[in-house]
C-alpha cells in the first residue's frame, strides 16, 4: 500500500507540513551522506517525539557475539553491526528561555526539502515564544570535496518582538543502538577537550581480533561568517560551546557550524587532534556558500554523466534522481575498502555490510554512469577479500572460496543458517560480476589476474559443494535457499544450479587467457578442470515439459498455486502478517528467482522459455524484497508487456518515496535504487551488451512524452534519447558499431571521420 508524505518535484524531496506520526519514515526519506560517513535527517536543534537519531562512518562496525537458541557448528563466532557513530550535528536553541522543540512548541510555515542537485538538506519554520516570532532556517551538507567536513548552518530572524538566542552546538558521544542489541551503546569516551572543542571516543573492546575504531570530533562556530567567542564546557563523551545574541524585530543572526570527523582508519588515534586541526583551517579558509559552490560543482559532473530525464511524468521523474542521489550518496568509489551497504548511511539495519547486491545489481548500472575506476573497486574489494571467502568455506568443511552474504571485513558475520550457509548463491553473483566488468568495458586486466583468482576460487567451492547422484547420473546441490528467501533448505534451486555450472563453464573458458603466473600459483590441473566440465555436462535442472517452465525447486509445483492476487489486502505484505510457517509453506515468492537467472544469462533463452516463465512466476510473486520489481520490469519490457513494465518501474522507482513495503522508517533501500535505472535502460531501452555488441530495442512508456539518459561505453560516451523516434549520439570516443531494433547503425561523433 503505498503511503507518500513529501510533495512530487523533479528535483526536490519537500514538504511543507510535518508528520509527528511519520518522523521515521521523513528522517529516512531526507538522509544525506558523502560515501564517507552519511545520517538521517534528524533536526539539529533536537526532537524529543518519537524518532530514530542516526549517524554512521563508512567501515566503523563492530563484532558482537553471534546470539543464537542452538549453536550449529560453523556458525560465525560473531555478527556484524553497523553502529550508531557520534553525533555532531546538534545545535540546541533556546528563544528567550524557551527550548526550541517541534514536538512540543508552537510553529508554522514548516518546509522541509532535500535538493537532489548537491544533497543539500534546508529546513525552515516560523516558532513562537509569547509575542516573539522567529524564522529559523537550517541548511546542511557532508562535503564531497572534504569528505571529513560536515557544514551546518542556521539563520535565526526575528519577525516580531525580541529575542534573546542562545545557541549550544553539541558532539555527543553519548549515543544508542536501537535495533541492534536493544538501546546498546558501543562506544566508550577517551577524552574531551572543551578549549579545541574536540571529543575522541573508541567503540567497547572485542574478544574477535577486529581491530577497535577510534573516532574524533572537532567542531568550531562562526557568527555572521566570522570566528566568535565561545563558552566552552565538557562532560563524558560530550562537547558543547555555546553561543548568545539578542535581535529585534528585523534583525537575524547566522550560525555555522563546521565539523571535521575523524576515524582510526584513516588517521592514527595520536595523530587525530592535529590532523582535525589542520583539516578545520583548510575548511574555514572559505564561507559555508563557497563551499557549497565547490561541492554542487563535484555532483554538477557526476549528474552530466548519470542524469535520467523523463517528460510527462514527474512521479517518474523524482524517483530516478532520487535513486541516484542516495547511490551517489553512499558510494562514488573513491575507497575501494568500502562498498554499497542495503541501508547505506540510513539506518542501523543492514547498514554498511556488503550483501550479494552489489554484484547483482549496483555493478551494472555502476559500470554506464561512473568512471571505470568506480566499478573496478567493487571488483578489488572482493578480490581483497578473498582470504576471507577461503576461510567462510573451510568453516563449512569444504573447499575453495566462499563469499560471505553479509560482511564488513570479509569473513562472514550474519548468524541466520538459512542466510549464512544456504544462500550460497551470492558466490555465483560475485563471478557474474567479473563478466559483467569484462564484457562492458573490454578491459580483460583484471579478469586474467586478480578476477582469475576469484574465479577459481568459486569454482572449487561449487565443485566441492555438488553431490553427484548415482540414480539419477547428474549433480545436485542440495540444502540451499535460492533468491527466493521464502523458501528455505530446498533442494536443487534451478537459479543456484544453473549459476553455479555457468560459473564453472566461465572460468574454463577465461583459462587460457589468465596470467601464466596465477595459474601457476593456483596449479589447476588437467583433472580439476575435466571434474569441472563433467559438472557442466551433467548438472541436474528441475524442469516441467508440460508447462514447459523451469522449476524453482524439487518440490515447488507440489505446493497450493494460487496467484499473490488471492491474498487479502489487509495481509499485505505478508511478511508483516504470517508467521515464517506460514510463508514458508505457502507458493509466493519473495523476489526473482528463475526470473533472476533468465535475466543474467538472457541471450541463452528463446523467447518462449522466457515468457512461460514469467507468466507463470510473476502472478506468484509479493514483491516484497526492494530488489524485485526491477528485475521483473525488464522482462516484462522485453516481452511486450509494457504496461506491466512501467507499473513495476514504478515501484522500483518510488519504493522509498512512496513506502511501498511499509519499511522504508527503518531506512533506504540504497542497493535497489539501481533497479530504477535498469528498469528503464535495459528494460524500456532494451540495451544489451553481450557478444562484444551494444544493442538497443527502446519503446517509449504511453505516460511519457519523452525520456533521455548517458551511458559510458569502452571509451565512449553516448546520449540515448527516445521519443515518437529513437536518436543515439556519439559524444565522445571513436566511432561505433551498434544495434538499434535489430538494425545496424555506425556511430560517428560529430566532426569525426569514419
Amino acid at each position: 500500500m503505498m503511503k507518500r508524505i513529501f510533495e512530487i518535484d523533479p528535483w526536490l524531496v519537500q514538504s511543507h507540513e510535518l508528520h509527528p506520526q511519520e518522523m521515521r519514515l521523513q528522517e529516512s526519506l531526507t538522509a544525506i551522506g558523502n560515501g564517507y560517513m552519511g545520517m538521517r535527517g534528524n533536526f539539529e536543534e533536537g526532537y524529543s517525539g518519537d524518532h530514530l537519531q542516526g549517524t554512521y562512518l563508512g567501515g566503523v562496525w563492530f563484532p558482537d557475539k553471534t546470539r543464537v537458541g542452538w549453536w550449529k557448528n560453523g556458525y560465525p563466532q560473531y555478527f556484524g553491526k553497523a553502529i550508531n557513530a557520534p553525533s555532531f550535528i546538534g545545535i540546541g536553541i533556546r528563544i528567550n528561555g524557551e527550548k526550541v522543540d517541534l514536538a512540543t512548541g508552537k510553529f508554522r510555515d514548516f518546509r522541509i526539502a532535500l535538493d537532489m542537485h548537491q544533497g543539500l538538506l534546508t529546513r525552515t519554520f516560523i516558532y513562537e515564544v509569547e509575542s516573539t516570532t522567529v524564522r529559523l532556517t537550517f541548511r546542511r551538507f557532508l562535503s564531497n570535496e572534504i569528505k571529513e567536513a560536515g557544514l551546518i548552518e542556521v539563520v535565526a530572524q526575528v519577525l516580531s518582538g525580541q529575542a534573546s538566542i542562545d545557541f549550544a552546538a553539541t558532539l555527543d558521544g553519548n549515543v544508542s543502538n536501537e535495533d541492534s542489541n536493544y538501546d546498546e551503546r558501543f562506544w566508550q569516551p577517551v577524552e574531551e577537550d572543551a578549549q579545541a572543542q574536540n571529543i575522541q571516543l573508541i567503540t567497547k573492546a572485542n574478544p574477535y581480533q577486529v581491530p577497535r575504531f577510534t573516532v574524533l570530533l572537532k567542531q568550531a562556530l562562526r557568527l555572521n561568517g566570522k570566528p566568535v567567542q565561545t563558552t566552552n564546557e565538557t562532560a563524558s563523551g560530550l562537547a558543547t560551546a555555546r553561543v548568545s545574541t539578542t535581535l529585534n524585530a528585523g534583525q537575524s543572526v547566522t550560525l555555522e557550524k563546521d565539523v571535521i570527523v575523524l576515524t582510526s582508519r584513516d588517521v592514527a588515534p595520536d595523530k587525530q587532534p592535529q590532523t582535525a586541526t589542520a583539516l578545520m583551517t583548510q575548511l574555514q579558509t572559505e564561507s559555508f556558500d563557497q563551499r557549497l559552490a565547490r561541492h554542487t560543482a563535484i555532483w554538477a559532473s557526476r549528474w552530466a554523466q548519470s542524469d535520467v530525464v523523463i517528460d510527462g511524468d514527474d512521479a517518474a521523474q523524482q524517483g530516478i534522481r532520487f535513486n541516484i542521489a542516495q547511490l551517489f550518496m553512499t558510494y562514488y568509489g573513491e575507497d575501494k575498502r568500502l562498498n554499497v551497504g542495503p541501508k547505506g548511511f540510513t539506518g542501523e539495519k543492514y547498514g554498511g555490510a556488503t550483501y550479494w547486491d552489489t554484484e547483482a545489481y549496483v555493478v551494472p548500472m555502476y559500470l554506464a554512469v561512473t568512471p571505470p575506476s568506480v566499478t573496478r573497486a567493487l571488483l578489488e574489494y572482493r578480490h581483497d577479500q578473498l582470504p576471507g571467502a577461503y576461510h567462510n568455506a573451510q568453516q563449512q568443511g569444504l573447499k575453495g572460496a566462499l563469499f560471505p552474504m553479509v560482511t564488513f571485513n570479509g569473513i562472514e558475520c550474519h548468524n541466520e543458517w538459512e542466510i549464512t550457509f544456504e544462500e550460497i548463491h551470492r558466490n555465483a553473483a560475485v563471478a557474474f560480476a567479473i563478466y559483467q566488468y569484462t564484457a562492458y568495458t573490454g578491459d580483460e586486466s583484471y579478469v586474467n589476474h586478480d578476477g582469475m583468482e576469484v574465479l577459481i576460487g568459486i569454482s572449487r567451492f561449487w565443485a566441492d559443494r555438488v553431490h553427484f547422484s548415482k540414480r539419477k547420473g547428474c549433480y545436485m546441490i542440495h540444502g540451499v535457499t535460492g533468491p527466493n528467501e521464502y523458501e528455505n533448505n530446498v533442494n536443487n534451486n534451478w537459479y543456484t544450479n544453473t549459476m553455479a555450472s555457468w560459473v564453472l563453464e566461465y572460468t574454463l573458458a577465461r583459462l587460457p587467457k589468465a596470467d601464466p603466473a596465477v595459474l601457476a600459483a593456483l596449479s589447476v590441473t588437467e583433472a580439476e578442470k575435466a571434474h569441472w566440465q563433467d559438472i557442466i555436462d551433467r548438472m541436474y535442472y528441475p524442469v516441467d515439459k508440460k508447462l514447459g517452465i523451469f522449476v524453482q525447486n524439487d518440490t515447488f509445483l507440489d505446493k497450493d498455486l494460487q496467484p499473490a492476487s488471492a491474498i487479502p489486502q489487509d495481509q499485505r505484505p505478508i511478511n508483516q502478517h504470517w508467521s515464517w510457517d506460514h510463508i514458508l509453506r505457502s507458493p509466493y515468492i519473495k523476489q526473482a528467482d528463475v526470473l533472476q537467472g533468465i535475466y543474467f544469462l538472457n541471450d541463452r533463452f528463446t523467447r518462449e522459455q522466457k515468457e512461460r516463465n514469467y507468466d507463470f512466476y510473476e502472478p506468484l510473486t509479493v514483491h516484497e524484497s526492494s530488489l524485485s520489481a526491477s528485475i521483473h520490469a525488464i522482462l516484462a519490457a522485453e516481452l511486450g508487456k509494457q504496461e506491466k513494465a512501467v507499473e513495476l518501474y514504478r515501484r522500483t522507482a518510488r519504493l522509498d518515496l512512496d513506502n511501498y513495503n511499509n519499511d522504508t522508517a527503518d531506512g533506504l533501500h540504497i542497493t535497489s535504487m539501481t533497479g530504477s535505472w535498469l528498469a528503464i535502460v535495459q528494460g524500456f531501452a532494451g540495451m544489451r551488451y553481450d557478444h562484444d555488441r551494444l544493442r538497443f530495442k527502446p519503446f517509449l512508456p504511453k505516460q511519457w512524452t519523452h525520456y533521455n539518459f548517458k551511458l559510458t561505453y569502452r571509451g565512449r560516451l553516448l546520449a540515448v534519447d527516445v521519443g515518437q523516434k529513437t536518436l543515439i549520439t556519439l559524444l565522445e570516443g571513436e566511432p561505433l558499431d551498434i544495434d538499434v531494433a535489430g538494425q545496424p547503425v555506425h556511430l560517428v561523433k560529430e566532426g569525426q571521420h569514419a
